[in-house]
């Protein structure tokens, strides 16, 4: 727990730094939200196990806007129970394994770097994207994933909130801590990564709501994979407008996640997830 914690730290202070590079010094932060997570659910699935798995997941995420794009940073820490075992325990025994995902993106918008108009039909600005996705976890696998991705992303004019649709080129780069020693990281072929994302805020009468969330399908990645489906939405409430007056505080709510082939995986156990989230959010 304390090297998963340490990589953690390691990672997300990576991130930032490049964060920080990626704005220009001269462009002050116009934006930013900040919130620490959590969610909860007991039907989560792991490639090559038959058994439904309870995980509790801390979250921190930041997104910030500056004169010539965005950043987005979201590290999650992952807790399983006994049923995804971590290395050297025995399935049913141990506290499970944790693992830390931390995925980075950045957005340049292109209207606002050539002060021109790139708004199309229902397109408000046209933007370049890139970012990486690092993971670690402490089971016998032992996968640490390593994927860099950059493309396109249109983004779509709505009343509020946010609705963006990239299509990213993806290279990764993995490990399998089953195979012989020095056979163990694995390049996959490049491949392709359509990704929805959306933030919408609204109000149902007098209750202040927001549905959020993001669908990715990848292509096929070679060394017989499949494509793959992840989709994560959730509807939250705001708890703290509602109890204590201080909108964007407190949100508490509901999410789902789907997904289909799990990590490209095929013809296993645990490929497919359909899990049923419970969710809180605090922004500072």
């Amino acid at each position: 727990m304390k090297q998963i914690c340490k990589r953690v730290f390691t990672l997300s202070a990576l991130a930032l730094a490049l964060a920080v590079s990626a704005a220009p010094q001269v462009s002050a932060a116009t934006w930013s939200d900040t919130y620490i997570g959590y969610r909860f659910g007991t039907e989560f699935t792991e490639p090559s196990n038959d058994k439904d798995i309870t995980k509790h997941i801390l979250q921190f995420t930041h997104a910030s806007g500056y004169a010539y794009g965005q950043n987005f940073l979201n590290v999650d820490l992952l807790q399983s129970d006994e049923n995804d075992p971590a290395s050297g325990d025995v399935r049913g025994e141990g506290d499970g394994a944790t693992e830390a995902y931390l995925t980075y993106r950045h957005q340049l918008h292109l209207g606002k770097v050539f002060d021109q108009d790139f708004s199309f039909g229902p397109v408000k600005e046209v933007a370049l994207s890139a970012g990486f996705d690092l993971n670690t976890k402490n089971t016998t696998f032992g996968p640490r994933k390593q994927l860099l991705l950059v493309g396109p992303t249109l983004k779509f004019a709505v009343p509020k909130g946010f609705l963006d649709f990239s299509v990213f080129y993806a290279h990764e780069r993995n490990r399998n801590g089953f195979k012989p020693a020095g056979e163990r990281d694995i390049t996959f072929n490049d491949y392709t990564v359509y990704n929805l994302a959306w933030g919408l805020p609204f109000n149902a009468g007098p209750v202040p709501m927001k549905f959020q969330g993001f669908i990715n399908y990848n292509t096929p990645k070679g060394l017989g994979t499949d494509d793959e489906i992840l989709a994560r939405p959730s509807l939250m409430v705001d708890v703290g407008d509602l109890a204590f007056g201080k909108s964007n505080t407190l949100w508490a709510g509901v999410g789902y996640e789907y997904w289909r082939n799990k990590f490209g995986n095929q013809g296993v156990d645990g490929i497919d997830t359909d899990a049923p989230t419970f969710q809180l959010e605090w922004h500072f």
